[in-house]
């Protein structure tokens, strides 16, 4: 600006004097465009920088727009941290109240448990007798109890045994061996006819034996068996089933002579039986 104003009294100068010469104006003019080129540069320079420092200052306002928002972010995020530990430390007071409630009711039992500890010892001495007598009394009784108990376990055995009738062993032994337990059939048999080798039964008992004896494919004994009730037996009914069940045996043996025998005198000595029907069908298929 102080250019264009030396420039402008240059001119005036110029034209008060009236005495320039041509070469002197187009010297002014020259200067004059100079100035002009000039002060447009400078006028440019002004702008560009004008621009510059306005980009400058419109970032460094983001920056600081930006930085500004994060750190109210982080402002909102501690509040929020804040508030949870405000709400953690109601709760922890919460607790510690109650904790300390607790501890003044425990506080209180144990006071309750040291004033019962403080009792004279000669009551607890008394009370420890005390029981200890009463349970002497009670293990007394007990013993006796197990005693009569015992006993009468005693009597209630000797009493099945006397009331045992040699019918309801039998039965025992035939509910055995219809069970399908020969070896304990056998042995209930074996004592029926131990206690009562006369018995009406007697006869039965023998049978059955043979049976045991057959099911366990013991063909030799169940024979003697069976010959027991046809030898000793004659008038019982359980002659013809052993004599069936004798001939039977044989032929398991591969006595096959011996087996026809049986079937063949059993049909002449018993022809009305079952087993002589049953006889006389296995002679045919011999």
């Amino acid at each position: 600006m102080q250019s264009v104003r030396a420039v402008l009294a240059s001119f005036a100068m110029v034209s008060m004097v009236g005495c320039a010469s041509q070469a002197d104006l187009q010297s002014v003019r020259r200067d004059s465009d100079e100035t002009k080129s000039r002060i447009f540069a400078i006028e440019k320079g002004l702008g560009e920088v004008r621009g510059e420092v306005k980009e400058g200052v419109e970032k460094s306002l983001a920056g600081h727009r930006e930085r500004l928002e994060a750190l109210q972010r982080e402002v909102e995020g501690y509040q929020k941290d804040m508030a949870s530990i405000r709400k953690g430390g109601a709760d922890l007071q919460a607790t510690l109240d109650s904790a300390r409630v607790d501890m003044q009711l425990l506080t209180g039992k144990v006071d309750d448990l040291r004033i019962q500890a403080q009792k004279p010892a000669d009551d607890l001495a008394l009370l420890k007798d005390d029981t200890g007598k009463r349970l002497a009394l009670l293990e007394e009784r007990l013993t006796k109890l197990e005693q009569g108990l015992a006993g009468m376990a005693e009597q209630q055995k000797k009493s099945a045994e006397l009331q045992q009738t040699p019918e309801a062993l039998y039965q025992q032994g035939l509910d055995a061996m219809k069970a399908g337990d020969a070896g304990k059939a056998r042995e209930l048999f074996t004592k029926f006819l131990d206690q009562n080798p006369k018995h009406k039964l007697a006869a039965n008992a023998h049978y059955w034996l043979g049976e045991t004896y057959y099911s366990e494919k013991n063909f030799e004994q169940s024979i003697l068996e069976f010959q027991e009730v046809i030898k000793n037996f004659p008038e019982k009914d359980k002659v013809p089933a052993a004599m069936l069940k004798q001939g039977m045996a044989f032929k398991e043996m591969g006595d096959s002579k011996s087996s026809l025998y049986i079937y063949k005198k059993l049909t002449e000595e018993f022809p009305k039986s079952e087993e002589a029907k049953i006889a006389r069908e296995k002679l045919r298929t011999k």
